[in-house]
């Protein structure tokens, strides 16, 4: 047995319906604060599915400040007017309400409103210095996980993104209430599930930090995440398929927070960064081309996989690493998602761009289980065409 280290959130509290008594748990947690910043987008206000936990929090006296003004992929100039809203609003505590984006931006600003570091000084792994004001994270969608994951992405340029990996980033708690994912449209609901059940296959078979926790809860999530998806796509207001969805996505994101995702993501960040394709679709578009690739070097743990996504899958570890990426791939044709690079903008010429900036993305290279050179990267490509 190999040593390792495990971290996550200390608090996960998941019950439908658990945001409309936010403000109450929140007074018993934190009986002296008052000025409560609230980091969300316009898309997730719009749905109005904000104005129960927001009336619970004022009926329990906080005073709340909305920054509603997150983008996806968030630029470094939302991270500035998010932490300038906080300064203004002498916040004490910062609250993250939506996506992934929203969530990232919640973590920076609570790092970054009680530090005298810069956005630019915390840049890579452990360069957080300090404490943070108290941070509660409220996922609206089940994919990215980041409601329990110490890391944040924020894009640095016209196509680059850098990350920031820091324990300072894990949140004092994390809510689960499948209500405020009732409006997610089927196609965004598939590709953020596909999106967490990529977190926890690169978990399962990440190549460094892998570990027996990080593998249990991986292969709870690819449960959870595989047998609801479908139902959670044909009908979004069913309220146990939304809420395992959620489930499913938290557990891969504690699972990847621990053992770090790999080559399916190197993949997909340029085609998110270049073409602007939503960071779960452009997992699936690259995901079973990625899967096939690695097969031979982690053939086993695909079919260790296999026995939960296609428990009826026979044969050798290879035959079932193969119905392991079938399946993956029938996920997105089943839910209408796009299946190829072409379908969403990109071409034969685009593909040597994008293998350029895939090889820079040497942080998720390094987990992958099987090395990825350039040549590789670009037959990768040019097989998801």
């Amino acid at each position: 047995m190999t040593s390792f280290s495990f971290s996550t959130v200390p608090t996960i509290l998941s019950a439908p319906g658990a945001t409309r008594e936010l403000g109450q748990e929140l007074r018993l947690r934190y009986p002296n604060i008052r000025r409560v910043l609230l980091v969300t987008d316009q898309g997730f206000l719009r749905t109005r599915l904000a104005e129960a936990p927001l009336e619970s929090l004022k009926a329990a006296m906080f005073h709340v400040k909305q920054f509603a003004d997150v983008l996806a992929d968030p630029p470094e100039h939302i991270i500035q007017e998010a932490l300038a809203a906080a300064h203004e609003h002498q916040t004490e505590l910062v609250i993250g309400l939506g996506g992934g984006s929203s969530m990232d931006v919640a973590k920076l600003v609570a790092v970054l409103t009680a530090s005298s570091q810069s956005l630019a000084e915390i840049y890579g792994i452990g360069n957080v210095r300090g404490t943070r004001l108290p941070l509660i994270q409220i996922p609206t969608t089940a994919g990215t996980g980041s409601e329990v994951t110490n890391i944040s992405i924020v894009t640095t340029g016209a196509t680059s993104k850098m990350g920031i990996v820091a324990p300072q980033l894990y949140a004092d708690m994390a809510i689960l209430d499948a209500e405020l994912t009732i409006g997610l449209p089927p196609a965004v609901t598939a590709a953020t599930g596909i999106d967490a059940m990529v977190h926890a296959i690169e978990a399962y078979t990440s190549k460094h930090k892998k570990n027996p926790l990080s593998d249990s809860l991986a292969r709870q999530a690819l449960s959870l995440l595989s047998r609801h998806l479908i139902r959670a796509c044909e009908n979004g207001h069913d309220l146990a398929a939304r809420q395992a969805m959620l489930l499913g996505a938290m557990l891969a994101g504690q699972a990847f927070a621990n053992a770090p995702v790999a080559a399916v993501h190197a993949l997909a960040y340029p085609i998110g960064g270049i073409f602007h394709v939503p960071h779960g679709l452009s997992n699936s578009l690259v995901l079973p081309h990625v899967l096939r690739f690695n097969a031979e070097a982690c053939a086993e743990q695909y079919a260790e996989l296999a026995t939960i996504v296609v428990p009826h899958a026979e044969g050798s570890a290879e035959a079932r690493a193969e119905a392991l990426a079938v399946a993956m791939q029938q996920f997105a044709t089943i839910t209408g998602l796009p299946r190829t690079l072409r379908q969403v903008g990109i071409n034969e010429t685009d593909l040597n761009l994008l293998a350029d900036d895939a090889m820079k993305q040497t942080r998720l290279l390094g987990n992958n289980p099987r090395p990825i050179t350039r040549d590789d990267a670009y037959a990768l490509y040019k097989l998801a065409l």
